[in-house]
Order: C-alpha cells, then structure tokens, then sequence
C-alpha cells in the first residue's frame, strides 16, 4: 500500500486524532488550520530573506508575496514533494545571519515545471506547515532563465555546535562534508529517510550515570543527528533507495554504516530537520552482518527476545492474536527467522523473553517452538522446554521461558518462580514474573543455575515512580526494586541447586550504568557484556537513533572465573524493521524481496551469547 500526499509525522495528540478520525481526516484538518488568510494586494517583490524573517516563522505569514529566486531543488515527479526549493542568489543575501535564504514552493506537483538553475519569479501566499515557511496556493510561477549558477552551499558539521539553529538554513543548499554514520533506520522502510550522526550514538545511561552526566550527554547527542530523507512524499516507497540500488533482504543498510557525499536542501519538518538529496550519497558497509556469534566455551547459554512470538490457536488458525503475527502466513515467516536464530546460536540454554504466555500444552507457543526446533536440528540435537508447573507465569500476555539441548543439559529438580507472592518488592502487575531452573551440563557434571528476566518497560509510567528526567524512564524505581528482590531471591537457592553458580539473564529494561543494572553489580555478579564487548560498547537494542544494553548477561562471583566468552550477535537491532516477517506496508514484490527466512531481523532486540567452560569434578 502507497500512500502519495505531503509527508507529515505524528505528535501525541496528533496520533489520538488519527484514532478517532483517520489519517486521511487528520490531514485535511491540518491543511485547513494552517494560516490561509485571505491573500492582501500584493505588497511588490521580496527577497526570499525578507519572508523568512529571523525568527521560528515568517513575519509575513498569511500574506501573498512575490519573490524571485534559483531553484535549487525539484521535487515536483511522481511521489516526490510536491513542489521546489527556490534559494536567493549570492549577490542578493543580506548581512543577518538569523534570516534563510531559502523557501518551499508548494504546487501540489502540477504546477509549471522547472528543474534547478532555473530563475523564476514566484507570487503565493505564505504559510508554515510542519515548521517549513512555504509558498501556497494560489501561485504563480514565471520562468525567467535558464542554467544559473546555484547558490554556495552552506557547510554543516556534527555535532553542531551548542546553541546553533538550523532555522537559519532552511530551504538553502547544504553540504555535510565529513563521514557520517547510520544512527537509525527504523523508518527507512516507512518514510525512506535514515537519522546520520557523527558516530553511533549511544543511550546516555549506557555509557554516563543517570543525572547530571546523562543529561549533558543527552543535550550533545541531540545535536548531533540529522535525518537524509529520499526526496519523496509518498509512504512505504517502492524502491527503497538506500543503499543504491535499493534496499532487499540481501542488501541491508545497517545502523554503524559509513554514509559521505551528502547534500542537498535543508527541509523542516515535525521531526526536525532533514537533507533532501541533490544526488545520491555514498554508502560504505563498515558494519556488515555478522555470522555465527564467535564466543568461546564448552557450553553456550543465549538470552534471546522473539518478540512476540504468538502462535495463534496452535493447529494453524487463532490469528490475528494479542500480539505478533497477524496471520497465519505471517507467523510462518516470523517462526522461520526465529527458529535461524536460534539453531544459529549453537546456545545448549535460550532463555526466552515475549513468548506467548499461553501454557506448556501441546499446542503453546514454547512447546510449538521447541517442535520447530528439532525439526530443523542436526542429528543428535533434541531440544525441550522446562514447564515449571503451573498454567501460566504470571498474568500478563507474554512471558520468559527457558529451553534447552537435552542431548547437553539436564534439568536438576524443579523450576523456581519470582513474583509478589515470593517478594512484595517484585511487582508482577508490572514485571514479568522470573523463572529459575538448574541444570547439570552431561558432559562435566557441574551444575549451573539460570534466571530468566523481563522487567518492567520505560514506556509506560507506573504510579508513584514517574520519569524523573534522570535518564532512566519511567519506572525505574519498579525495575530497582524488583532487581534487588532477584538477587536476594538467587542468594536464597530457590531451586535448592547446592551450586553458587549462578546467571542472571534477560530484559532488564535498564541500561547498563542505571539503577537496576548497578544493583546486581553491588550484589557481587559481574557484567559480562562490559567484560567482554567493552565498557560504554556493547549495545543490543536502538531506540530513537541511540545505542543501548537493555539486553544483559551477569555471573555470581563463583561463576565468573568459569566464563571463557560473551559476544551480542547484532543480527536485528542494526538492521531496517522493513526486512521483518510483516506483510503490511508492503507492495506484492516486496513481500518477497524484503524477506528471507534468516536470522537477520527475526527480533527487535539482538541475542545475548553466554560461553562457559564449567569447572570439571
């Protein structure tokens, strides 16, 4: 499905207004509140500076002006903008450095066809959409020559420096001449656009304490980004310009990737601004898709979320569900990623997070996993789930879970549950409850204790724990103590394993220098992705063109010296979400060539691999 007209992005209460009304409804409610006052007499000719003004809007807003100018920028083809940049010429800019030289002709893409080094006089009415002054209807546009010199392009740097404002630049050539980095390709496939930066950006509290040092963190970051957009209007664009050709299951643009070359216009929009290209940039892979993670290590041990891996009524039908698939189709691609996955992990434990929370029957989704397991298992490979006994783990719609390689590992009494009835600080109305279980490796004998987490999300405040803007979300005091609750619970050998070895696993929801996260270091468990990916590098999730740990990995002192290896397999968080198993928002020929049943985008979050050489008897 294709959506062509003028590209706009939700705010909040934009997004409650497309659920009341619809988007195409929202649309014309935003054309129509835009500031069309009735065009005065015409006040003669304008500099473009002159309509800019110096401010965040025109001081001529409303009013029909008529300006003269190069056009540096056209966008009017099938699914572009729908109109082109027209920029003052260098011997006509005034000395205000606050006033833009630049403008948006808005013609709705049929109107006088011009392409850059045209000079042409343009008469509209001024309006601002989105934060972009812009030239509207009724227009009109008079070609006055042809193959003009274009206007110099302003250079830009990342970061910018502190108190820079690009509004000065909007509508004008720019050029970024250093080489950038790919910060995000989230909506890549969506709106053909990807967030560059300086280097990969990294989540405040993964790398500075939460507080002072996160926030001045923050405030760099947020000057060091920009969106290079692909010079078109139209949603779910068809091809998917970047990397050139276009992207496919085999040719991903991944977050880490070197882009140079770019150039272009400066736009504004809701989401701040963007460079249209004037040609296309250069694409270097410097982050190509790993394979197999490399850790060392008798046994390996993996925490692994599948988002949302619902399996519907278990014999084919029962879509869509809660959550995940919305067909059965669609959930045959998504189990062919995930199942990759995790048979490419070589793991002999995975233990799982936003699995369907639907029971250990025959026809629940761990048991219909663990049946796609061993189904695409080499000879000698069995794979079984640990049912800890009870009809669901917890009350919520997913769940963790733990499977295992029978032919490695053998499970050692029963499981142990964490929830509020063993703890009151572990909130289970907001985290998942946890899920222990010991196992003893065949080959050594020694014995090893897991603890399977998902605590509670940022995205959604709790009572009484708000976001503090410290840096660490919503419900940061709900993640803490429920973490303190973990490591108490673990110190009292809940499976009664007799062995001191434990790890602690899973979707802290928490960064690596927040609360939760340092309370199970101050408790005496190391952190295996700083000891071995590096402090301030491992990362295993991208939210909002930053990198970060949520994802962790953590021995009790005595496992510690027992651990030859870690390593993130980054197969999912770096890569667009277009190249998922969803069928929306695709055309028939993407559904094919967006898609291959691989590892790569089985999840949002990237696998966490656990290498461990137990100590022999």
């Amino acid at each position: 499905m294709t959506c062509t007209y003028r590209r706009f992005r939700f705010s909040a209460a934009a997004s409650s207004a497309v659920a009341l009304f619809g988007a195409a409804t929202l649309f014309t409610l935003q054309t129509l509140a835009a500031p069309l006052a009735t065009p005065a007499a015409d006040a003669g000719l304008r500099a473009i500076h002159e309509v800019q003004g110096s401010g965040p809007s025109s001081p001529l807003l409303g009013q029909s002006v008529t300006v003269e100018g190069i056009v540096v920028g056209d966008y009017q083809g099938a699914g572009g903008l729908k109109g082109f940049f027209l920029q003052q010429s260098d011997d006509s800019v005034d000395k205000d450095p606050l006033t833009s030289e630049g403008l948006f002709v808005y013609d709705g893409g049929s109107g006088t066809a011009v392409k850059a080094g045209d000079r042409v006089r343009v008469a509209g009415v001024v309006r601002e959409y989105n934060g972009l002054t812009e030239l509207v209807a009724p227009l009109r546009v008079t070609l006055l020559g042809s193959g003009a010199p274009l206007p110099k392009a302003v250079t830009l740097r990342l970061p910018l420096a502190a108190g820079a404002d690009l509004e000065r630049y909007e509508g004008m050539r720019v050029r970024l001449p250093q080489a950038l980095t790919v910060s995000e390709v989230y909506d890549l496939g969506r709106y053909g656009e990807v967030l560059l930066s300086s280097a990969r950006l990294m989540i405040p509290t993964e790398v500075a304490a939460p507080g002072a040092p996160a926030q001045k963190l923050q405030a760099r970051n947020d000057r060091d980004r920009i969106l290079l957009d692909d010079g078109r209007s139209q949603q779910n664009p068809d091809p998917i310009r970047y990397p050139a050709p276009e992207l496919s299951a085999f040719s991903s643009l991944r977050v880490g990737d070197r882009v140079t070359g770019v150039e272009g216009v400066l736009d504004q929009s809701s989401e701040g601004y963007r460079v249209q290209p004037g040609a296309t940039p250069r694409i270097e892979a410097v982050n190509p898709r790993p394979a197999q993670p490399q850790v060392e290590g008798r046994l390996r041990v993996a925490s692994f979320n599948v988002l949302n891996y619902f399996n519907g009524d278990g014999r084919g039908a029962g879509f869509p569900t809660a959550r995940g698939a919305s067909t059965a189709e669609e959930f045959q691609r998504q189990r062919a990623k995930v199942l990759a996955a995790i048979l490419a992990s070589r793991a002999a434990i995975v233990g799982l997070m936003e699995i369907e929370n639907d029971g250990y029957g025959a026809d629940s989704a761990i048991a219909d996993l663990v049946k796609g397991l061993n189904a695409g298992a080499a000879r000698g490979e069995r794979y079984a789930f640990v049912d800890p006994g009870v009809a669901k783990l917890g009350g919520d719609a997913i769940a963790v879970g733990l499977v295992y390689r029978s032919d490695l590992v053998q499970p050692v009494k029963a499981a142990a549950i964490l929830d509020a009835r063993v703890d009151p600080r572990f909130d289970d109305s907001k985290n998942r409850p946890s899920l222990a279980q010991s196992f003893r490796e065949l080959d050594s004998g020694e014995v090893l204790t897991l603890a399977i987490n998902h605590l509670k999300s940022k995205g959604s405040a709790c009572d009484g724990d708000p976001d503090t803007g410290d840096g660490q979300g919503n419900c940061n005091l709900t993640r803490a103590r429920a973490a303190q609750a973990l490591v108490d619970w673990l110190g009292r050998d809940p499976t009664a394993s007799g062995d001191p070895d434990y790890l602690i696993l899973g979707d802290l929801n928490a960064y690596t220098q927040e609360d939760p996260v340092s309370q199970i270091r101050a408790a005496g468990y190391a952190d295996l992705a700083s000891r071995f990916v590096g402090v301030g590098k491992a990362y295993s999730f991208v939210f909002g063109g930053q990198s970060g740990a949520l994802d962790h990995a953590l021995a009790s002192a005595s496992l510690l010296g027992q651990v030859s290896g870690a390593a993130e397999w980054h197969i999912n968080a770096d890569e667009p979400r277009v190249l998922d198993y969803n069928l929306e928002f695709k055309t028939a020929r993407q559904r094919d060539t967006l898609y291959n049943a691989d590892p790569f985008r089985a999840s949002d979050h990237d696998p966490l691999v656990v290498g461990l050489d137990l100590a022999r008897p």
